[in-house]
């Protein structure tokens, strides 16, 4: 089976659920303790093997980039104070020359157009998708554990992860139908964006993490506008099952929804608890506001 190597981050939304606040920033780097989301998603495809990093951006995005690359004055500021310990923090940061590429997403036509807008680059080879909206909490992380579960499986292959939800949240989500199991994955039959939960296939739904055959952008090339007037990634998915299988992952850890203002906060709250040199402080400071409230 061939490797990954490539992952697409489509970070061309706006971000208007969290304004003002992304008034002039993108939603992408709002900071999760220390590190803007996207870095976290980043950090979770390098941790995977990840060696090429595709955004789809869009307009005022350009501090994405500008934050990928190097900021040659910062650094001569920080090694003239005697910052080693920040300096080395940049450079551990910094993708490698030539490991990563933008490209433009022109109008808001959804998540599969913006998989489409990416074609060139990703080219005829299998590929990662890492929605930024979504942070996953693990050691090892969940794209590691998907690769693991890719490279057992029979070529081609497609993976997607799944996490269970409360019966009253499945019609926020595309909810997946559960087939036979084989080692760490089970077969999906059927794909279903925002059910009802009488007529949901489960209570498994898509997380925000893929691993993908090429063909999957042949067929966005002629797909329909579905729901919202966008070009869906399930109804993509939907098609490419008729001809590819596409399996599921139950993935380890935890996932927050940083597209929510409630994730966005208890993600930050996680990931401080989760971090030795502040947690001590940190849970003391929460509970004190919590026995204030």
């Amino acid at each position: 089976m061939k490797r990954i190597r490539k992952a697409i981050f489509p970070v061309a939304g706006l971000g208007t659920r969290f304004l003002p606040a992304t008034k002039a920033m993108p939603k992408e780097m709002l900071p999760v303790v220390d590190r803007p989301v996207i870095q976290h998603v980043v950090d979770e495809a390098r941790e995977a093997g990840i060696e090429h990093f595709i955004f789809v951006t869009g307009r005022n995005k350009s501090v994405i980039e500008d934050h990928f690359d190097r900021q040659v004055e910062l650094e001569d500021t920080l090694r003239e104070r005697g910052k080693t310990l920040e300096i080395d923090l940049l450079e551990r940061d910094l993708p490698g020359p030539g490991a990563t590429s933008f490209t433009r997403q022109q109008s808001p036509l959804g998540l599969g157009h913006a998989v489409w807008c990416a074609r060139e680059l990703v080219g005829r080879e299998p590929f990662a998708l890492l929605l930024p909206d979504v942070l996953v909490q693990h050691n090892p992380g969940c794209l590691a554990q998907m690769i693991e579960a890719y490279g057992a499986l029979k070529p081609p292959a497609n993976v997607v992860a799944v996490e269970e939800v409360p019966p009253e949240r499945i019609h926020m989500y595309g909810v997946v139908g559960v087939g036979k199991t084989s080692g760490k994955t089970f077969a999906i039959t059927e794909m279903v964006e925002k059910p009802k939960r009488e007529a949901a296939p489960s209570n498994l739904i898509i997380t925000g993490r893929y691993l993908l055959q090429p063909e999957i952008l042949d067929i966005l090339a002629d797909q329909q506008t579905g729901s919202g007037g966008e070009i869906q990634l399930t109804d993509a998915l939907i098609r490419l099952a008729k001809t590819q299988p596409i399996h599921g992952l139950k993935f380890s850890g935890r996932s927050f929804d940083c597209g929510s203002k409630v994730g966005f906060l208890a993600a930050n709250v996680a990931y401080a608890l989760a971090r030795a040199d502040i947690a001590p402080a940190f849970r003391a400071e929460v509970k004190h506001l919590l026995d204030e409230s």
